[in-house]
C-alpha cells in the first residue's frame, strides 16, 4: 500500500526559515533508512504557502485564484514522504521514528490504487491512465 505523510507547517516553516545543519543531518539519516528498507518513493520540503497560491472554484466551476501566504499555520503542509509499505500500522511506525521534535506533526493517508475505483474506472479511462504514467515514468 502507498501512503502520503505530510509534515504539518509550523510558525518556522512559515517563516520561510531553513532547517539547521543538525536537523538536516538528522533529516538525511532518516530518509537513508527509508530508502535502505525499500519504502521511500518520493519526499521532499516544501517553501512556505506565501510561495504559493490556491485555486477555488464555485459553484458555477469558476477557478480564482488566491495568492498566499495562507492564515492557518495548523492546516498547512511543510513537506512530504510517498512510502509504499505493507499497511496503516507499518507507516505509522515510520511516522513515529520521524526526527521533527516537539510540536511536530505527521498525517498519514493512503493513496487510492485502480480497485479502489471499481466499476467507475472504465477500461477506456484505465487505458488512459496506463498511457499518462508509462509517459511520467520516462
Amino acid at each position: 500500500m502507498r501512503y502520503l505523510m505530510f509534515v504539518k507547517a509550523d510558525e518556522r516553516s512559515e517563516a520561510g526559515e531553513m532547517p539547521t545543519e543538525k536537523e538536516l543531518t538528522d533529516m538525511t539519516a532518516y530518509n537513508e533508512k527509508l530508502v535502505k528498507a525499500g519504502v521511500m518513493l518520493d519526499g521532499n520540503g516544501l517553501a512556505p504557502s506565501s510561495d504559493g497560491a490556491r485555486v477555488t472554484f464555485d459553484e458555477n466551476n469558476t477557478p480564482t485564484v488566491i495568492d498566499g501566504p495562507f492564515a492557518e499555520t495548523k492546516e498547512l503542509v511543510a513537506g512530504y514522504w510517498v512510502i509504499e509499505v505493507s499497511s496503516r500500522e507499518e507507516a505509522v511506525e515510520w511516522a513515529r521514528r520521524a526526527p521533527l521534535g516537539p510540536g511536530g506533526q505527521i498525517e498519514i493517508r493512503r493513496v487510492f490504487t485502480e480497485e479502489d475505483f471499481g466499476d467507475a474506472l472504465t477500461p477506456e479511462v484505465r487505458e488512459a491512465e496506463a498511457r499518462m504514467r508509462e509517459k511520467l515514468s520516462h
